[in-house]
């Protein structure tokens, strides 16, 4: 017989695709429906795996048309089956996962998968595939340890993983063909914390910078504990939302190239490392002081809501990425016991509020080009209006700052206030800027993250902090 003559049978979890869809599935299922997490564990319980999975995929409302694959692996099968050789998805998926995927793909002429009563995992896909195709009849195509059993009896092993893991299949099978799984690396993980938006929690330096206070050792150490405490605890909300957000993220341009939703990091380590980082920072917010711990457990509680329910509230969704920076500073007063003014919040409020509404903006005019707006409360006819709210917003902004430069209370700061008057032009010129580029389509997405990025952003910036050493 020739190779053309051997059925390839092929796994789908963390070969054909680098996700596990059983773990995205119950992700999907926690968040339509979490009342019904229960119901899997019960069908664990009394019917086994088969059984949760085939409960899992009934209810978990599971899009396999967003499921991202090997492209390597899958340009092979493709050229393979061109070439005339039978293709067999051979996985321990429920049969409703399995035959959505092979009928999206297009290649497969058999699927064999869990079908509620059998688990077609390990063990039982050897015995199954042997009895199909004979000892050695068969081709396997794996990625994990499990599969060394069923490469013992496969003719070959196709070898979708790590060169350890090929090491492995070798002590085992005739290895055919070793292609490079779609894993995370240290440089991926760092992208998955998202470690350049810890530049946000910046702002619990704040008021103690504002207070002319944080040269002091004391406020400088509780400044920093706060900011780390606050920045693990945001990559473990921002490890989370990735993975709730997985169907948005991948119909989104930019956002599909995010690890989960690449498949380059697992829903299981995401989770894993979510935890981690949650425990670190609540340990470090304990040391920072119990009202800040009890700031920290607001911000917490209020980007679950925003990450749940609230994003897709028209206008609320930007109101809370408001309050959302504005709680930075709080933490931050917190932390140091510093006053915080009333003037600093309305700033605050109006200038994230703008920015805010930039971000959605931009989202929404970015989705728009490709036809569909997932997981968000507006149409493209809502950008007029949301244009004149954030142009509005950020001018209001302006508005405070001359009002608190005429006030008492900068004076007191200031012993020369006037050269702060230099401050409301820049920042009219900045903000409206910014706008510009925003109807214009040349806006990323994050406003904060093209303010660290761009040029004249930070000249601003510099001439901001230059006019407030100045005027001290």
């Amino acid at each position: 017989m020739t190779a053309k003559d051997i059925p390839l049978c092929v796994d789908l979890d963390g070969t054909l695709t680098p996700v596990d869809t059983l773990e995205e599935s119950l992700l999907s299922l926690a968040k339509a429906s979490p009342s019904r997490l229960l119901m899997p564990i019960v069908c664990l319980l009394r019917g086994g795996k088969a059984a949760m999975k085939r409960e899992v995929a009934a209810h978990a409302n599971y899009d396999v048309s967003l499921v991202p694959f090997n492209q390597a692996f899958l340009d092979w099968l493709t050229a393979e089956h061109a070439a005339g050789r039978r293709l067999v998805l051979a996985t321990a998926a429920d049969s409703s996962i399995a035959n959505a995927v092979a009928a999206r793909i297009g290649l497969f002429d058999q699927v064999l998968s869990s079908d509620g009563t059998t688990n077609l995992s390990a063990g039982a896909k050897e015995r199954t595939l042997v009895a199909q195709f004979g000892e050695r009849g068969f081709d396997y195509a794996g990625n994990a340890r499990v599969d060394e059993k069923i490469w013992r009896s496969a003719r070959k092993a196709i070898v979708v993983g790590s060169p350890d893991q090929a090491k492995r299949a070798r002590a085992v099978a005739d290895v055919e063909q070793v292609f490079p799984a779609v894993g995370g690396s240290r440089f991926v993980w760092l992208k998955a914390l998202r470690i350049h938006q810890w530049a946000k929690n910046l702002l619990i330096f704040l008021p103690a910078l504002l207070a002319h206070s944080i040269l002091k050792p004391s406020i400088l150490l509780e400044s920093a504990t706060a900011f780390v405490s606050f920045s693990l605890c945001a990559s473990s909300i921002y490890l989370i939302n990735d993975l709730l957000d997985l169907p948005a993220d991948r119909h989104h341009p930019r956002k599909r190239r995010r690890p989960f939703a690449a498949g380059q990091l697992s829903a299981r380590s995401g989770l894993l490392a979510s935890f981690g980082l949650l425990v670190v920072a609540i340990g470090l917010a304990l040391l920072a002081g119990y009202q800040f711990a009890w700031v920290l457990a607001g911000y917490y509680g209020l980007t679950w809501a925003y990450s749940l329910r609230l994003k897709r509230a028209a206008i609320v969704d930007v109101m809370t990425l408001a309050g959302l920076y504005t709680v930075r500073i709080l933490a931050g007063a917190a932390a140091t016991a510093t006053p915080v003014s009333l003037w600093l919040l309305a700033f605050s409020i109006f200038i994230f509020l703008s920015l805010g509404i930039v971000k959605r903006y931009t989202e929404i005019l970015e989705m728009a080009k490709g036809g569909k707006i997932a997981g968000r409360g507006y149409s493209e006819h809502d950008l007029p209006l949301l244009l004149n709210l954030g142009v509005s917003a950020g001018y209001c902004t302006v508005i405070v700052v001359a009002l608190y430069i005429n006030n008492r209370d900068a004076t007191l700061l200031y012993h020369h206030s006037k050269p702060l008057w230099l401050i409301c032009p820049l920042l009219l010129y900045w903000l409206s800027r910014v706008w510009l580029l925003t109807t214009r389509g040349e806006m990323h997405d994050d406003p904060v993250v093209f303010a660290l990025r761009d040029r004249i952003s930070l000249y601003v910036l510099g001439l901001l902090g230059l006019i407030v050493l100045v005027s001290i």
